[in-house]
C-alpha cells in the first residue's frame, strides 16, 4: 500500500462509518471499524420495525436506530452502509419494494433523500447493496473468505440466498429460481426440503431444522436427510463455481450450523466433477450483513 493510499485509509477509519440491516421486521445498525473489520458491539442496536407502516414512521424507527448506533448523535462527515432487501434501485437509493408486505408506502420514493433528510446527513454519505450480497461482502472483507479475489456465498434457511464476489464488490445471484431437477433450486436446498424428506424417510413431523438436529444421535434418517441435501447442494454449485470462479464457497444461514452434516456429501458430489474448493461456514453471524455495508466505505 503506497503512502498516499495508506493516508486514506487512516482519514476513512477516524471517521465513524456506520452499517445498517434492514429485514422485512427489524433494523439492525453498529458502529464499523473498517481497519480491522470489525463491529463497535456496544454500538450495537436492533429494533422492530412496521413494516406496513406509513413512510414517517418507518424512516423515523430506522434513523433512531442508526442514530443510536452513533452514540445518539450523528456527525458531518459519517458515513453510512445500508444491506436492503430488493427490489431496489441501489445506486439511486429508490424503494421498488411493492405488493410484498413490506414497505410499500416507500414504492418508487427517494430513500436516501428521506434518510439523509430525517438523519441531517448529506444524501451522497449513504450508500445501498443488496442484503445477499452484503453478507457475502461482510464475509471477504472480514470473515470467512478474508482477501479472497472471487467468491461465492450462500445463505441456507426458510429460502436460499445466493451472492458472488468479484472485482471488490458482491452482488445477489438470485439463483433460487434455477431450473434444478424438477422445479427451481430453493425447493431441494432449504429448511423446508429437509423438513419434508424428513416426514417422508421417518412418517415424523419436525417443526424446524434445529429439532432434527437434536434426533441425529437416535435417528439415522436425519443423516440421509442432510446427505441428501448435501449432494442437491453440490450438484447446484457445480455451474455456478465455474461461472463465478470462485476461489471459496461460504456457507451462511441457519443451516449452516450443521454443515459437518453435509459437507461429505455436498464435496464428493464436486470432487466427481473435477472440483475441489474450500467450503467455510461463514464466520460473523449477523454482523456479516453490517460490516459488509459498512465496507462499502473503505478507502
Amino acid at each position: 500500500m503506497s503512502d498516499k493510499e495508506e493516508g486514506r485509509t487512516t482519514r476513512m477509519s477516524e471517521v465513524r462509518v456506520i452499517g445498517a440491516d434492514i429485514g422485512g421486521t427489524h433494523i439492525t445498525a453498529a458502529a464499523v471499524n473498517l481497519l480491522p473489520g470489525t463491529v463497535h458491539e456496544r454500538s450495537s442496536t436492533r429494533k422492530a420495525v412496521l413494516a406496513n407502516g406509513a413512510k414517517e414512521e418507518i424512516i423515523s424507527t430506522w434513523a433512531q436506530a442508526i442514530r443510536e448506533a452513533a452514540g445518539g448523535k450523528v456527525v458531518a462527515g459519517m458515513r453510512l452502509g445500508i444491506a436492503m432487501p430488493g427490489p431496489f434501485d441501489y445506486a439511486q437509493g429508490i424503494s421498488l419494494m411493492q405488493n410484498q408486505d413490506k414497505y410499500d408506502a416507500l414504492y418508487m420514493l427517494d430513500v436516501k433523500d428521506l434518510l439523509a433528510l430525517e438523519l441531517q446527513l448529506e444524501p451522497a454519505h449513504i450508500r445501498f447493496l443488496n442484503d445477499a450480497a452484503c453478507f457475502l461482502q461482510g464475509e471477504v472483507f472480514g470473515g470467512a473468505a478474508k482477501g479472497a479475489a472471487r467468491a461465492i456465498g450462500l445463505t441456507l434457511g426458510t429460502g436460499l440466498g445466493s451472492a458472488k464476489y468479484q472485482d471488490g464488490l458482491a452482488a445477489d445471484a438470485a439463483l433460487w429460481c434455477a431450473p434444478f431437477k424438477d422445479g427451481v433450486a430453493e425447493e431441494y436446498i432449504s429448511a423446508r426440503w429437509l423438513i419434508r424428506r424428513y416426514q417422508e424417510l421417518t412418517g415424523q413431523k419436525v417443526r424446524n431444522v434445529k429439532e432434527m438436529v437434536g434426533k441425529v444421535s437416535a435417528e439415522s434418517k436425519v443423516l440421509q436427510a442432510f446427505q441428501e441435501f448435501g449432494q442437491h447442494l453440490g450438484e447446484f454449485l457445480l455451474s455456478f463455481i465455474g461461472e463465478a470462479e470462485s476461489e471459496v464457497v461460504v456457507i451462511g444461514g441457519n443451516i449452516a450450523n450443521s454443515l459437518d452434516l453435509f459437507r461429505p456429501a455436498m464435496e464428493q458430489a464436486l470432487a466427481e466433477n473435477g472440483i475441489i474448493i474450500p467450503i467455510k461456514q461463514a464466520q460473523l453471524g449477523e454482523y456479516a450483513a453490517l460490516i459488509g455495508a459498512a465496507s462499502l466505505w473503505k478507502a
